[in-house]
């Protein structure tokens, strides 16, 4: 359900908008991407699984809140970023 170090690390150098960059809402949201995407798959093959569903709900809220930050404050990254990782909003 988690994402692999060298997986989370990929993301980071791919969405780093400058070198040593980690805590940016860009590489934020692309970490929860794949965290949401990988849980979403689980919960295809375990549907009574309440408890990661509410991780679940918690993490895309979490997202919603970067991506609003991210559109109030810069609006080209914002959708730029949708664009990249494919986010229907």
């Amino acid at each position: 359900m988690s994402i692999s170090p060298e997986r989370k690390q990929a993301l980071v150098t791919e969405y780093a908008i400058k070198a040593g960059d980690t805590g940016s809402a860009d590489v934020q949201v692309a970490v929860l991407s794949e965290r949401i995407k990988n849980l979403t798959e689980h919960l295809k093959g375990h549907n009574k699984d309440n408890h990661s569903r509410r991780g679940l709900l918690v993490m895309v809220g979490k997202r919603r809140r970067l991506l609003d930050y991210l559109k109030k404050t810069d609006n080209g990254r914002y959708e730029a970023l949708i664009g990249r990782l494919g986010l229907r909003r």
